[in-house]
């Protein structure tokens, strides 16, 4: 032993050198498992083409399917874009709803020959109108004017003497002796008789009157209760009388009497109406009225003059 510490073979203990026997080239790396993240994924058929599976030239080539002389050639697949130059790729969203047209209501079938018909009355009745000159004033409020005829007096061989009065229709009346027109009267001619000098109150009074369309009977009721309205009156039953003239249809008459009070005084009154309805439909009355204490001279006169009045007729 020299004193000197040994050193050792020269080197770090603590590594272990290769020996000449283990000296080797560099060991190949650890290969690790195919991944499935690394595997080429094949595209999914082209709807605007065929298969996008590139062939043996490529994408587009002759032998793919998309090429040329491949089952899915077309316009769209002729160009570099694999959807073609003018076709867009397919969008995601939802095509916009088509805007709804305007459309008429169907109509029923039935309704149809009912329509037809009403609309070619309409027509006809805007042809009549124009034919017809059609009055622009003539509506619901405004109808229509027709002419309304006036009955012609029948042909009679009766000649009314001068002093006769006309009533109307061809009907004129005779006044008797001492019998006057009563100017106040509007309607028909009224012959009143007064006592000697006294125009205020008249004896009796003969009134000759017209209507039309309206029946004799009618007539003398209407007439006897508007003379008796307001006096107290006992009616006579309605008679038929026997028609003179062969151009009357209606011939009635009644008889009344009746009593009123004027200024204290008490009045009696007798009175009658005859009734004559022509084939003209124009009905003539006679209405005559006498105080009782004057009835028999004033009966005489009234009965001339009701036959002036139904020769007239």
């Amino acid at each position: 032993m020299s004193g000197k510490r040994d050193k050792g073979p020269a080197g770090n203990p603590w590594v272990n050198e290769p020996g000449p026997d283990e000296v080797q080239g560099d060991e190949p790396a650890e290969q690790l498992p195919p991944s499935p993240w690394n595997l080429e994924v094949q595209p999914p058929p082209s709807s605007w083409g065929g298969s996008a599976t590139p062939g043996p030239n490529g994408p587009n080539g002759p032998d793919s399917p998309s090429g040329p002389g491949g089952p899915g050639s077309g316009p769209a697949t002729q160009t570099s874009s694999s959807w073609g130059d003018k076709v867009g790729p397919p969008s995601l969203r939802r095509p916009l709803p088509e805007k709804k047209r305007f459309q008429l209501p169907k109509i029923p079938p039935l309704l149809i020959p009912i329509g037809a018909g009403l609309l070619v009355v309409v027509i006809v009745a805007i042809v009549l109108v124009a034919l017809s000159g059609g009055d622009h004033k003539a509506g619901p409020d405004n109808p229509p004017s027709t002419p309304v005829s006036t009955p012609t007096a029948p042909k009679s061989s009766y000649q009314p003497p001068s002093n006769a009065i006309p009533v109307g229709f061809g009907v004129s009346v005779v006044p008797a002796q001492g019998w006057i027109v009563y100017t106040k009267e509007k309607a028909g001619k009224e012959l009143a008789v007064y006592p000697p000098n006294d125009t205020a109150n008249a004896r009796a009074f003969f009134w000759v009157r017209q209507k039309r369309d309206v029946t004799a009977n009618a007539y003398l009721l209407g007439i006897v209760e508007g003379e008796t309205e307001n006096e107290v009156a006992q009616l006579g039953n309605v008679r038929n009388l026997p028609c003179p003239r062969d151009v009357l249809v209606e011939c009635v008459a009644i008889d009344y009497s009746s009593t009123f009070t004027k200024n204290g005084a008490e009045t009696k009154i007798k009175g009658s109406v005859e009734v004559y309805r022509r084939k003209d439909g124009v009905v003539t009355a006679l209405d005559f009225r006498t105080n009782a204490d004057f009835a028999p001279k004033a009966e005489a006169d009234a009965a001339i003059m009701k036959k002036s009045v139904i020769d007239s007729l």
